[in-house]
């Protein structure tokens, strides 16, 4: 039977390789885990476009969000400004929860619907055919009881 010897062994040198080498491989492995954690971090918060659904003849916008960061987000607010087929301009909050509320964490990497709050803003009061535009009026984004950190992306 043939036996296996780690070449360690069969490396007579062995001990007095650079005792620096064996450093630098692992301040290379915490780099690399580093710029590992740094990335999920850098790709923030992405808002998106949800599906819109129609209560009581009224359409309902949501947004869908994807917490691609590092932190965890406590509350997440996007109020949307639409244009109507009448040239109305209305803004309508979409929150992750209430705000003064229970909360909803949205943990890293996962996903969750911003919805409006009927019982707490008015409702647009025409069909989802007469949305002609929207845009972001304003972000809220709140994390650990502060405002967050990553950056916040909305595409409505």
């Amino acid at each position: 039977m043939k036996s296996v010897i780690p070449s360690v062994a069969r490396d007579p040198s062995w001990s007095r390789k650079d005792p620096s080498a064996v450093g630098l491989g692992m301040t290379g492995m915490l780099g690399l885990a580093l710029i590992a954690s740094t990335a999920l971090a850098a790709n923030g918060i992405e808002v998106r476009r949800g599906d819109d659904a129609t209560v009581f003849g009224s359409c309902v916008p949501s947004l869908v969000v994807e917490n691609k960061s590092a932190e965890t987000i406590d509350f997440l607010q996007v109020d949307l400004t639409v244009v109507l087929s009448d040239g109305e301009r209305r803004t309508v909050p979409l929150q992750s929860a209430y705000h003064e509320g229970v909360l909803y964490p949205i943990a890293p990497g996962s996903k969750a619907v911003l919805k409006q709050p009927l019982d707490l803003s008015r409702s647009l009061g025409v069909g989802c055919g007469d949305v002609k535009s929207r845009t972001v009026a304003r972000t809220i984004c709140e994390a650990a009881g502060k405002a967050c950190t990553s950056s916040v992306t909305v595409q409505p």
